[in-house]
């Protein structure tokens, strides 16, 4: 049954009410569909973004969605609530999850969703980090580790639950890194072209699940109580897949338009991976047979590349993102 598994619906997740979840990004995409899937549950969801505005206009329309939709009432639905956070900075992102440390006294869920696109060119940052990689492994390894002190205190509570999701993809299977020690490492591309930027993106991708892996080991470890899962949401039409699609000279628009809608799936769709990896019932029930896996759609658990099994590639990223964070002034 579980193989034969289409959608994701609302009835195989658990009951989110009393508990607190943050999604990264969320404003559009697939973070967009996932917390309105936490909301509907019950959960209090931050929507962690850099834009305000845009991140209270999704809030509005995804709060009209929950009021307008059929079934429980709207004080049975959870609530949404704005975060500020800037992936392109580390620091910044440090502060923000000490912000949140003192503000909030629980944290069930936490998903690592926001990604920088596809789409190059890439570039330095003002620290010498490749922007792709500071947006979606370097800032995301920050969040992770200043909020553990409060997901470890919630996971000792009666009945917790609590996941760290972090949204990968298939095109971490592109790429075959020898190794990640060094900055140079975090900062290699593979090339001006579609396809390389691809791969450049997938080695940030590759990070995800590297980063998820070691994640679980170290917290299995200690017997924390807490599920860690990676995941590849589908082959989805967001903002960054139209772009990427676009840039291709000549066939760009033609594959966006014309075959884009026969290959790429809806944002919701998207997001139902997102959502049963986050507080899916089967999850719930067999935590140790869900530690560190891969999931594909539909919630399906896979096996990723050799590499994100690779445990020295693990422990490898490990330090050399704790090192590349000391060099820049953050700590843990």
């Amino acid at each position: 049954m579980f193989f034969s598994r289409k959608v994701i619906t609302e009835d195989d997740l658990v009951d989110l009410h009393g508990k607190v979840v943050l999604v990264t990004g969320g404003n559009t995409g697939i973070g967009y569909a996932t917390i309105e899937f936490l909301a509907r549950k019950g959960a209090k969801v931050f929507m962690a973004s850099r834009n305000e505005e845009k991140a209270q206009k999704a809030i509005e329309e995804i709060e009209a969605e929950l009021r307008n939709s059929d079934g429980e009432g709207e004080s049975s639905k959870g609530s949404i609530h704005w975060l500020k956070l800037d992936l392109s900075d580390p620091r910044s992102v440090k502060e923000i999850g000490t912000e949140f440390l003192a503000k909030e006294e629980r944290l069930d869920i936490l998903v690592n969703n926001a990604s920088h696109a596809a789409y190059g060119p890439f570039k330095l940052n003002k620290d010498g980090l490749l922007d792709i990689m500071v947006v979606n492994h370097i800032s995301h390894f920050v969040l992770t580790e200043t909020l553990l002190p409060l997901l470890k205190r919630t996971a000792a509570l009666k009945d917790s639950d609590v996941r760290i999701v972090n949204v990968s993809s298939a095109a971490h299977a592109g790429v075959k890194p020898e190794s990640f020690i060094g900055k140079e490492s975090l900062n290699k591309q593979y090339g001006e072209s579609v396809t390389g930027y691809i791969n450049t993106y997938g080695n940030s991708k590759l990070a995800n699940l590297l980063h998820i892996k070691n994640l679980q080991s170290r917290l299995s470890a200690e017997n924390a109580g807490i599920t860690c899962l990676a995941l590849h949401p589908g082959t989805v039409m967001t903002e960054g897949s139209g772009d990427l699609l676009n840039s291709i000279p000549f066939i760009g628009w033609f594959l966006k338009t014309c075959i884009g809608p026969l290959v790429f799936v809806s944002w919701k769709q998207g997001a139902m991976t997102s959502a049963f990896a986050a507080a899916g019932k089967e999850v719930a029930a067999e935590r140790k047979r869900y530690e560190g896996v891969y999931l594909v759609p539909m919630a399906k658990i896979a096996e990723p590349s050799s590499y994100a099994k690779d445990e020295r590639l693990q422990r490898e990223l490990y330090e050399t993102t704790v090192e590349v964070l000391e060099d820049i002034g953050v700590v843990f």
